[in-house]
């Protein structure tokens, strides 16, 4: 079979499971997987004739599809933010918000400032703090979660970016203090009411962890209320704290970090228009 044939039919086969738009991308994604070649050249290639081994390969690509499972999961990998990352299912793999998210931080962060520390709590697949330390080569950028197979997975993943990021493992709900002060604390942690699931499909449902995912219905806030309260007794004066959030609960959030103690909140919507990003420091006297 030619390539152009085969590419219209993997994008057949999936194309009620997934938006119009995600069909094409991750057809291109299976594609320049087992091909090893870039978009250009597998354009160029149209009418190139598959080999058994490549058409085996993608077949087994577009069975687990079938079943739900991500693309990311199957390749072993996806780009965030210029960086390519492994992910697999003891890491979330990582969306397009929390590129924004990192975008944010480092446009109100000097690439020349020396010394600058920066912790990222619940790093998953280490995308938030090797991104940064990426683009801020001066920093020292540490990073927690409280999944060890996510951290080996991080870890990994700064080395193949050639970043340096001191990873822990910490579970941050019991944490009474933070290793020092920092300028930057930035967290996406788990925020998702398990009643939203009914709004998630199932490639995200079945195959992410959910413990990186999830909070009850009762107390969706603990991660940001307990986060907070770590802030501010660890930020410096000029510290900022950089938050990941609920599109649901944008005005509850803002209004929490606040009665904790932060008196300059900013929050900010995605590229979607979902409230989605919060940023918090204390005005100094």
């Amino acid at each position: 079979m030619i390539l152009e044939d085969y590419r219209a039919h993997f994008k057949h086969q999936i194309q009620d499971l997934y938006p119009p738009e995600e069909v094409g991308a991750i057809t291109l994604v299976a594609l320049q997987h087992v091909l090893k070649m870039n978009r250009v050249e597998i354009s160029l290639s149209r009418k190139q004739n598959l080999s058994l081994p490549q058409k085996s390969e993608l077949d087994a690509i577009l069975e687990r599809l079938l079943k739900s499972e991500p693309i990311q999961y199957i390749t072993g990998s996806t780009e965030f933010y210029g960086l390519e990352l492994q992910v697999n299912r003891a890491t979330l793999i990582p969306r397009p918000e929390t590129e924004e998210l990192v975008a944010w931080i480092l446009a109100e962060t000097p690439k020349d400032k020396p010394s600058s520390r920066i912790l990222d709590i619940g790093t998953g697949s280490g995308c938030i703090a090797i991104a940064l330390a990426k683009h801020l080569p001066l920093a020292k950028v540490e990073a927690v979660d409280i999944s060890l197979p996510a951290l080996q997975t991080a870890q990994a993943n700064a080395q193949g970016n050639e970043v340096n990021v001191d990873f822990f493992q910490q579970d941050i709900l019991e944490a009474t203090e933070l290793d020092g002060t920092y300028d930057i604390i930035v967290s996406n942690p788990p925020y998702v009411r398990e009643l939203e699931k009914a709004e998630i499909k199932n490639n995200v449902l079945q195959h992410e962890p959910h413990s990186a995912l999830f909070v009850t219905d009762t107390n969706p806030l603990l991660f940001y209320k307990k986060i907070a309260q770590l802030a501010m007794q660890h930020l410096k004066p000029e510290g900022t704290l950089f938050f990941e959030i609920n599109e649901y609960f944008g005005k509850e959030t803002v209004a929490l970090v606040k009665e904790i103690g932060f008196t300059a909140v900013e929050m900010r919507k995605d590229i979607f228009g979902k409230d989605r990003m919060l940023r918090a420091s204390m005005l100094l006297a």
